[in-house]
This record gives C-alpha cells, sequence and structure tokens, in this order.
C-alpha cells in the first residue's frame, strides 16, 4: 500500500482548528500527517501555503501554542504526526528544548528544509536521536546520485523527494518526472520515499506512486481549508478521493 501524507498549517483558518483538521485526515484514512510551522517567510513554499502562513500568524499562533494543541490530541489523533518549518524559530524556541517537547506531544518527525546536512550532522542530529525523533531531508530533480545517498543515510522515517524544482503548488511543476522517480527508485534507499509539491488529485498521486512508497500533499488540501466555509465535509472527502 502506498503511504498517504497530508499537509496542513497549523492555526489556520482559525488558531483552534489545529485538532480538528488533525483528527479529519486521521478519520478519512491517511497514513499520517504533516503540520506546518508557522513562518513570515516560508521560502519552499508556494502562495497558497504562504497566505496559510500569514493567516496563522495573524490568528496568533506560535510553536508554544502549537505544542499545547498537540498535546490535547496526542491520544486522540495515533497516526505519525510531522512537523515541517523552517530552522529560525525553531533555534529561537531551543532546539533541544523543541525536540523534548516534540517527543511530549507525541511528534515523530522533522523537516526542516532550511537545515543544512553538515550542520544537522555536526551539532543536531545527535540532539534528535536523543529524543527519538525522526527528521526527513529534501531531494530534487537536480540531486545527484551521491547526494542523494549521503542525505538517505542521515534521514530517518522517509526521504522527501520533491517532484520539480519549484515551490509547491506550482501549476506548472512537472509533476511525472519518469527519470527522476524512476532514478530514485533504482538507488536501493535506506528510506521509503515520499513524493511532495504539486500532488493535486488521485491521478497525481498515482501517478507519482508507481516505483515508490509514498506521497505527500499540501496545497491542494490547504486550499480545501481555506476557501470552503464547510471545509470540515470537503476536507474529508478529499482525503478520500485520493484513496479511493
Amino acid at each position: 500500500m502506498k503511504k498517504i501524507n497530508i499537509y496542513f498549517t497549523a492555526g489556520a483558518p482559525q488558531l483552534d482548528d489545529t485538532g480538528k483538521i488533525a483528527k479529519i485526515i486521521q478519520d478519512s484514512g491517511a497514513d499520517m500527517m504533516e503540520i506546518g510551522i508557522p513562518y513570515s517567510d516560508p521560502v519552499a513554499d508556494g502562495p497558497i501555503i504562504q497566505d496559510a502562513h500569514l493567516l496563522a500568524l495573524k490568528n496568533g499562533m506560535t510553536i508554544t501554542k502549537l505544542f499545547e494543541q498537540l498535546l490535547e490530541i496526542k491520544n486522540s489523533v495515533t497516526i505519525p504526526k510531522v512537523l515541517m518549518g523552517y530552522i529560525n524559530p525553531v533555534l529561537q524556541f531551543g532546539f533541544e528544548k523543541f525536540c523534548r517537547k516534540c517527543q511530549e506531544v507525541g511528534v515523530s518527525g522533522l523537516i526542516i528544509p532550511d537545515l543544512p546536512a553538515f550542520e544537522f550532522e555536526k551539532q543536531y542530529g545527535k540532539i534528535l536521536e536523543k529524543y527519538s525523533i525522526n527528521f526527513s531531508f529534501l531531494v530534487t530533480p537536480e540531486t545527484s546520485e551521491e547526494r542523494i545517498k549521503y542525505l538517505d543515510s542521515l534521514s530517518s522515517g522517509f526521504l522527501y523527494a520533491v517532484s520539480s524544482s519549484s515551490t509547491t503548488g506550482n501549476a506548472n511543476a512537472t509533476l511525472k518526472n519518469v527519470d527522476y522517480l524512476s532514478r530514485l527508485a533504482s538507488l536501493n534507499l535506506k528510506n521509503p520515499v515520499y513524493v511532495g509539491f504539486g500532488i493535486k488529485n488521485k491521478q497525481d498521486f498515482d501517478s507519482v506512486t508507481e516505483n515508490l512508497q509514498g506521497g505527500i500533499i499540501g496545497t491542494a488540501f490547504v486550499k480545501v481549508l481555506l476557501e470552503n466555509k464547510n471545509w470540515e465535509s470537503e476536507a474529508s472527502n478529499f482525503v478520500k478521493s485520493i484513496l479511493s
């Protein structure tokens, strides 16, 4: 079975929707979720997720608030929860304190796109290991085979394969880069490979997971949350439509 990982930004549409959205993702049949920590300059993200970040910050979302919300759902939402964020807010919070809190509230992994592998090896990897937190590095179509293997060796949980060299939700993204996805499948990597950026529907999901282990859906799901008054039922239907 191919794994489906659904991304949303904590604190949007409303500050206290985090638990509700997490529950919907779980109850709709997703295998795991990725929760975005709002940041004023999310460089890897396209306009829709940027809007969600700005809305969440305007709503008053903070890392402290997010940990409180995650603690509330620790026992009711049991599929893996991965936090995705940028390094600056995490360092401001305190890296080790952040990892300790992740462990306390039931977060199983982290994705920090702007944390360099060199820094990870030198300093941060040991702290993550201490608190049993997985870490996923990102690879792109331009990443060399040697570097893919290196980043895979540092990663745990899964390796995040960016489908194309663009921001999330880019309509012009070359989603099915056959050579790249086949190359990843042939490398006999340690971690399962999940493909993200540009997956909008079941057809896209099936296409990118032909030879790889999972897909990550972010922008299309966040769009449902931001653009529908009745987003609860719409969000549930969206996840189910990918799995149907």
